[in-house]
């Protein structure tokens, strides 16, 4: 049976890739999914080669036929947006797709357009498969294509028989983290000895409950602030969550980034044991 993990975070910048990255290197015989699709960095840590790219369509836009259009100006009228430019033409930006004026258009001059929104791709990397996505600036549905990616990596896993999806999740509480977080088995959320890590942490943990999933903590640098480290596994301890483990800080794991490599491939050291002994209990658990 498919076993899916996510790694998240509450916020930005605490090492959650850094970890998806280690996993996906100590795994055997999984697929990799990036559902950080508005700002995905999972493949500078894995150098893929794309194997098969789509088109992701998501949200429509307002188009008028000049050759039916007899200029009324109900369209202008009734547009909230104000998208409609007095020579009766679309402003793409403007417009929110809300179809409004090709219903009140009485010579049926204004069709709805489906936009390309982005694109997703499978592509082939030193570990294995890995689903990942990229959306376009300013578009909407990032919920939309996180889900596509999900379905596509445990589709990719059930045809390859794999055991394990490694699943990059985004940052923060958003409809992002929802589309990658239902459904799958443990959520690994990464925090960081600070204030407002253990508040982040904290509403991510209640997303993660909400729709029923095990969620475990990591304190990733947990050495650069102790008594925070203490704060957060007093707030483990209340709320039954596991700390499942803890890292130090260490500047070869920038070091490795810098490389496009994974931890696990730069130089031996405590936090590649660490993340190893992290690894090794997830496994028992689940």
């Amino acid at each position: 049976m498919i076993k899916q993990i996510i790694v998240i975070s509450g916020k930005g910048g605490t090492g959650k890739t850094v970890i998806t990255g280690a996993f996906s290197a100590l795994a055997r015989n999984k697929v990799m999914a990036d559902c950080d699709v508005d700002a995905a960095d999972l493949h500078l840590l894995l150098n893929p080669v794309v194997k098969m790219r789509q088109e992701f369509r998501s949200g429509q836009t307002a188009v008028i036929d000049q050759n039916i259009c007899d200029q009324c100006g109900k369209c202008i009228s009734i547009c909230r947006f104000d998208a409609i430019g007095k020579d009766f033409v679309i402003d793409p930006i403007s417009c929110e797709g809300c179809a409004f004026c090709s219903y009140v258009c009485p010579t049926g001059a204004i069709t709805m357009n489906e936009n390309v929104s982005g694109e997703w791709f499978i592509s082939e990397t030193r570990f294995g498969p890995l689903v990942h996505a990229k959306l376009g600036i300013a578009e909407e549905n990032s919920g939309k294509l996180v889900a596509l990616v999900r379905n596509e990596a445990k589709k990719l896993a059930e045809e390859k028989k794999c055991d394990w999806v490694i699943i990059d999740g985004a940052p923060g509480i958003g409809c992002p983290v929802i589309a990658a977080l239902s459904g799958v088995d443990c959520a690994l959320v990464v925090t960081e000895p600070t204030l407002s890590g253990l508040h982040d942490a904290d509403r991510v943990i209640g997303v993660a409950r909400h729709f029923g999933v095990s969620a475990k903590i990591l304190i990733n640098k947990y050495d650069l602030n102790l008594d925070m480290t203490k704060e957060i596994e007093k707030y483990c301890k209340k709320n039954d969550i596991e700390v499942i483990g803890k890292i130090v800080f260490d500047k070869s794991v920038v070091e490795a980034m810098v490389e496009g490599k994974t931890i696990m491939e730069y130089e031996n050291g405590i936090v590649k044991d660490e993340i190893v002994a992290i690894w090794e209990k997830l496994q028992e658990k689940l």
